[in-house]
Formats: C-alpha cells, structure tokens, sequence
C-alpha cells in the first residue's frame, strides 16, 4: 500500500509543481525513464519469486539509469546517438517484456 500511496504523492506534486526538464537533460529524460522502469519490473518480479532485495533494488535502479544515460551520451559524442538510443531502448524493452511476462506467469499460473 505504501508504494502506491509514494506514487499518488509524487504525481501530485508533479502536477502541481509542474517541473520543466532543462533543454540538456531532454535526449536521457526517456532513455532514463525506460531504465527505471526496467528496474521496477525487476523489482517486483524479484518479489514475486521471493528473492526481492531492497539493497539489489535500489543499486540496478541507480546504475540502470546511470549506465543508460551514459551510452546515450557516448553515443551523441560519437554521433551516433539516435542509434545508441534505439539500441538501449530495444535491449530494456526486451528484458522488460520478459520481467513482464514472468510477473503474468506468476500470478496467472500460465
């Protein structure tokens, strides 16, 4: 329950506050969202198996982010950003959609 509660406070605040994300930051915003929430999925797919650590949560959430923002930079230094990005987002995707469909196997038993 307290998750979720965490969760409708924070997109209270974000609509009320209505943070802007500086003109820098736009090309990792969505690369960093995709990481975090391939963290999540993880996260409570651990959970769902009995393994979760809060310890292991917090550092793959931290160094998802970090690690995928960093390929992205490498990547607009090269010039070859859009690529990079493309490339991080199909790998998260697919270990999302596989955390995903375990979460679904545990709770349906299909």
């Amino acid at each position: 329950m307290l998750p979720v509660l965490g969760l409708a406070v924070g997109i209270a605040l974000g609509l009320f506050f209505d943070p802007t994300v500086p003109l820098w930051l736009q090309p990792y915003l969505p690369i960093a969202v995709v990481a975090a929430l391939d963290a999540v999925f993880g996260g409570a797919r651990a959970r769902l198996d009995g393994i979760f650590d809060a310890k292991v949560f917090v550092v793959s959430f931290v160094s998802n982010v970090v690690v995928a923002a960093l390929i992205v930079f490498l990547g607009d230094q090269l010039g070859v950003g859009a690529q990079l990005s493309t490339a991080v987002v199909v790998v998260l995707g697919i270990r999302i959609f596989g955390n995903a469909a375990a979460i679904r196997r545990h709770l349906f038993r299909a």
